[in-house]
């Protein structure tokens, strides 16, 4: 049995997923969204940098949707574009599309999504009985799957702690990461001072976290640093000046009888060099995925992810994100409930990968 797609967006994620799916004996891709004009009527063979493949990109989201599809995998904009994305997603499941997502983290934990929102994705979802999944960010299974997973191999835990360590100066969202904080200087106010700010972003897999193995966050506690550079850098898409942020670390404890036992951490770098004193990966230097747990047995587990060309470790990462929503596509179209999270997924075991 073959799942017939619709890819929406052809940004670095959507790219490397279309890549894929070409030559992938379970997925046919049966149309291709774009937002851009530019685009539009191009085959994707040529976005790609392949050859023709006989399906055109198409900004006509009523026409592709009217395609014959079990899914939509929407590779849309960053969360900071939510009202553009809310209206794509529940357009596509109003037209009848089961739908995976890797834009909008908020719906990585549905039970803490704001419920206006998830309002709107269950009506869409009733219209044709179809069903949602937003893989997260991060990469989101970075932050649930792979710590809930190691958790179910230890007898006791004192602590666990997710960390993203995220090479900035060649990550292609720079607009995010700006967004932020990374430039700003001392006198300015980064959005994750904010109180609150972190947990709404990242507290959704924290929460599920504590929800999995059965204990209660009493309570979330922030830490923002910045680390400003100490003199003019140049780095691959872009260059920071001195006294501007170079570094950040964004860590979100949630604490349980009193103490941080559940920590969600991010240490991005514009420059290999920056921030010198912080932790870094031991399997590359500026760009993993870790684990660390401390219990009984304690576990150190470090992912690296690398486009198999270019050997770049955000691109491999986009590329593991995308296929993440992917790969869950055959357990959607059989799932239950209309909104579904990490916890309530099967195990997705890549079928078809083998080829």
């Amino acid at each position: 049995m073959s799942f017939k797609v619709i890819v929406w967006g052809t940004g670095l994620v959507g790219k490397a997923v279309l890549r894929e799916l070409l030559r992938h004996p379970l997925y046919e891709v049966v149309g291709v969204i774009v937002n851009s004009p530019e685009k539009d009527g191009q085959d994707i063979g040529a976005l790609l940098g392949l050859p023709a493949t006989g399906i055109l990109a198409s900004t006509n989201t009523k026409k592709i949707l009217a395609l014959e599809a079990d899914a939509v995998a929407y590779f849309g904009p960053s969360a900071i574009y939510a009202d553009i994305n809310m209206k794509n997603i529940t357009e596509a499941l109003a037209a009848g599309k089961n739908v995976v997502d890797t834009s909008m983290g908020v719906f990585e934990n549905p039970s803490l999504a704001p419920k206006e929102l998830i309002d709107q994705l269950e009506e869409a979802c009733a219209v044709h009985g179809k069903h949602f999944f937003s893989a997260g960010i991060d990469p989101g299974f970075g932050n649930d799957l792979f710590p809930m997973t190691l958790l179910g191999v230890c007898a006791q835990v004192n602590s666990i702690r997710t960390i993203e360590f995220i090479d900035a100066g060649t990550y292609p969202d720079q607009e995010s990461l700006i967004q932020l904080g990374l430039k700003s200087t001392q006198d300015q106010q980064s959005i994750l001072s904010m109180e609150g700010m972190m947990t709404a972003i990242w507290g959704g897999p924290l929460y599920m976290i504590a929800e999995a193995v059965g204990v209660e966050v009493e309570s979330t506690v922030e830490h923002y640093d910045r680390w400003f550079s100490l003199s003019t850098v140049s780095y691959p898409l872009g260059e920071v000046v001195a006294g501007e942020c170079a570094a950040q670390q964004i860590q979100l404890q949630g604490i349980v009888d009193g103490e941080p036992k559940i920590i969600i951490d991010h240490i991005h770098r514009l420059y290999p060099d920056a921030a010198p004193e912080w932790q870094r990966p031991a399997m590359d230097y500026v760009h993993a995925n870790r684990i660390e747990i401390d219990g009984s047995p304690s576990v150190n587990q470090e992912t690296v992810f690398e486009d198999p060309i270019t050997k770049n470790g955000n691109a491999g990462t986009c590329l593991a994100t995308g296929m993440r929503a992917i790969n869950s596509i055959p357990a959607l179209c059989e799932a239950k409930q209309a909104i579904l999270s990490t916890k309530d997924l099967p195990l997705i075991s890549g079928r078809g990968v083998i080829h």
